[in-house]
């Protein structure tokens, strides 16, 4: 019996040619990290042995952001305990916590002076807190360190183990942010080990603490119109605030590949489907990451930081 051909989504889905993988479309060119803004965060960042996650993600906006003063710094090591398929951060069982790491970014950060702070981190699901005492260790050094910056954490899902997020929460953040990434059918391959029910309990309860909650979505991995337009109704029915939308981008060879290419006119579709289900802002575009502008989103969603 001859096995039935599969079709790439792209053509079962009659998309153009140029929306196919293969050389990257022109909306994709970003220029090599440079300038006096980048060398002084790249710097900091050295000096005071910290990892970001532009570096270790490959973000393509690394200089952009870094020329701005910003980056999103990475706590609890630079190795991984999950093995997501989108994901080009090390995999593996992370060394000895660094207990030191909280005092450090807080250094940072005041050294900066920085309006806002992203703070995300790798899973650490060996530890029995998931490293949530190093989270709140953060959120608090910084707070103390930089009394006028925003912070913005980007956390794991702790496993669903709900006290380990009250730990972060009651280190009160800025704003809370738990990437959902893609739609439910994908999950098996680009998040293995997460559970889309999850994180969107994780969010859920974040909102119910009166957080200013935020998730974000790579495209081009799989999912369909519909399963998009409908994830995006999940996240509004938990209220979620910020929602950034971006190409996925694979970082090597063994990593997942790209379905397609989406266009800035379709990422400008997408905003509008957002704004219209009241998403009180919505970063969509190509080069989209989590923690774009997200100085410019805190601004507009935060009056001011919350006091400990």
């Amino acid at each position: 019996m001859t096995a039935p051909i599969s079709l790439p989504l792209a053509v079962a889905e009659n998309r153009p040619d140029y929306m196919l993988p293969g050389r990257k479309p022109s909306w994709l060119k970003v220029k090599l990290p440079a300038g006096p803004g980048y060398t002084h965060v790249r710097e900091i960042i050295d000096e005071h042995r910290l990892h970001t996650v532009c570096e270790s993600a490959k973000c393509p906006n690394m200089g952009e952001c870094w020329g701005r003063g910003t980056a999103t710094i990475m706590i609890l090591g630079d190795v991984c305990t999950r093995s997501c398929g989108f994901c080009h951060i090390k995999t593996g069982r992370p060394p000895i916590l660094d207990l030191d790491e909280p005092r450090r970014v807080a250094q940072s950060a005041a050294i900066m002076k920085l309006r806002h702070i992203v703070i995300t981190s790798v899973n650490r699901d060996e530890l029995k807190d998931g490293g949530s005492t190093i989270w709140a260790q953060s959120i608090l050094g910084v707070r103390e360190a930089s009394p006028s910056t925003t912070i913005e954490v980007l956390i794991p899902d702790f496993c669903g183990h709900w006290d380990d997020l009250n730990r972060v929460l009651d280190a009160r953040p800025d704003i809370l942010n738990h990437n959902i990434e893609t739609v439910p059918s994908q999950y098996f391959r680009v998040r293995p080990q997460a559970k889309y029910a999850r994180s969107l309990e994780l969010l859920r309860r974040a909102k119910d603490r009166g957080f200013t909650t935020k998730t974000g979505l790579m495209l081009g991995i799989g999912e369909t119109d519909t399963e998009l337009e409908q994830t995006l109704k999940d996240i509004r029915a938990v209220n979620v605030d910020i929602l950034t939308l971006g190409q996925y981008l694979q970082p090597t060879r063994e990593h997942l590949p790209i379905d397609r290419w989406v266009t800035p006119e379709q990422f400008a579709h997408w905003k509008s489907v957002g704004l219209n289900l009241g998403f009180s802002v919505v970063e969509s575009g190509p080069l989209v990451r989590s923690s774009y502008h997200a100085d410019e989103q805190a601004a507009q969603t935060i009056p001011a930081p919350i006091s400990a």
